[in-house]
């Protein structure tokens, strides 16, 4: 025997973990390939990450391997994944196995304590929370005055570039006559990003003590800047209330367009493109609303991407990636900027906070002319 052919040990008690986090899933992967082939880090290195072999390694209840920590959970395998396999679901279970085993890599045991003992993950306290609005008199909630609750999240909350859009959106709330609030000091995590990390318990934990927080502040009607925070509302809470209703910023804007009570008048004269982030086209299948909302403006030409829709190219911040350094030349946002100089757009427009961040990175790094916004950024400028 070849003394150089690798020697793997199946080990029944690991298979049997692996087989109870991950609900049996990786036993429907028949080894197509079809992961291994979309994943977007083929775009950005020599030699891309083996899904295929990450689910083959599960499925005989061997150890995995370090592609671990590099899925962003954007998804875009599950999209082509002829039997319909959570993938993303699977690398998340997985990691949660490594937080059992104290494995997880620098820098993620920080991301939990922050959330531990902030309620955010940027370490800052909570006590500033509400600093971004601090010169808008943005009122507390109360459901017996708002239609609404204008979910900030921790990004927009604390990051300074997020924070431009936070005060974009509310000049487009009062532009159209919205009654709203927020929770200011006392806003509670999301957990999106303990639950993209894989800390489930910990995610659980978070969820059940937001959801109660709205139950007592009476929140129905919900509205999160973030598509990451929308997805765990919509998608992987526990029930608020029977009337619990979570959307997307754009979702809504999109409503105010079609009932007349947003009305942009100042014509922008700009060609753009925009940019899906994975949580609002693929995790949600919402694609229409931001392309309505930006057709709406006047002055406004939009182009598509090469990849756009539910072929959407990852921005690179999901998964936990916003909280690990990824190597320069291997960063999604490289490839989706270059798509955009290639589209001949002026700006590129997004409606993501990790997206903005990780986009505008990019364009500086390459010196690109080109202007990365938000959509609420760019609504607010027809106002």
């Amino acid at each position: 025997m070849d003394s150089q052919e690798p020697v793997f040990t199946l080990d029944d008690a690991l298979w049997e973990r692996l087989l109870e986090l991950t609900g049996g899933e990786a036993a429907r992967c028949y080894q197509c390939g079809t992961c291994t082939a979309t994943c977007p880090w083929g775009l950005v290195r020599d030699e891309t990450v083996s899904v295929r072999e990450f689910i083959r390694r599960v499925q005989l209840g061997l150890e995995a391997t370090d592609a671990l920590w590099l899925c962003t959970t954007c998804a875009q395998c599950e999209a082509y994944c002829p039997r319909g396999v959570s993938i993303a679901g699977i690398f998340r279970a997985l990691r949660e196995l490594a937080w059992e085993r104290r494995e997880a890599p620098e820098g993620l045991p920080s991301l939990l304590w922050s959330v531990f003992w902030n309620d955010n993950s940027w370490s800052q306290p909570p006590s500033q929370r509400a600093q971004w609005a601090r010169d808008l008199a943005v009122p507390l909630f109360d459901p017996t005055q708002h239609e609404l609750l204008f979910y900030v999240g921790g990004a927009a909350s604390y990051d300074n570039r997020a924070q431009k859009v936070a005060v974009a959106f509310v000049k487009v709330l009062r532009a159209a006559g919205v009654a709203f609030g927020i929770l200011g000091a006392d806003e509670p995590p999301s957990g999106a990003d303990v639950r993209d990390v894989g800390h489930a318990p910990f995610f659980e934990e978070l969820a059940a003590k937001t959801a109660a927080v709205f139950q007592q502040r009476g929140v129905t009607r919900l509205v999160a800047l973030s598509p990451h925070s929308y997805d765990v509302f919509k998608n992987h809470y526990p029930p608020v209330s029977a009337d619990f209703a979570p959307q997307h910023y754009v979702q809504f804007l999109a409503e105010l367009l079609a009932t007349g009570r947003l009305k942009p008048q100042k014509p922008l004269e700009v060609t753009l493109a925009f940019h899906d982030p994975c949580y609002l086209a693929r995790h949600n299948a919402e694609i229409a609303a931001p392309r309505q909302v930006l057709d709406a403006l006047p002055g406004v030409t939009r182009v598509e991407l090469a990849h756009s829709g539910l072929e959407t190219l990852c921005c690179g911040g999901g998964g936990g990636r916003m909280y690990l350094e990824t190597a320069a030349g291997e960063r999604f946002s490289d490839v989706r900027v270059e798509e955009a100089r290639a589209a001949g757009v002026q700006l590129l427009a997004t409606a993501c906070p990790y997206c903005i961040v990780c986009l505008e990175d990019s364009v500086k790094a390459r010196k690109l002319p080109l202007v990365v916004k938000d959509v609420a950024e760019i609504v607010a400028l027809t106002l």
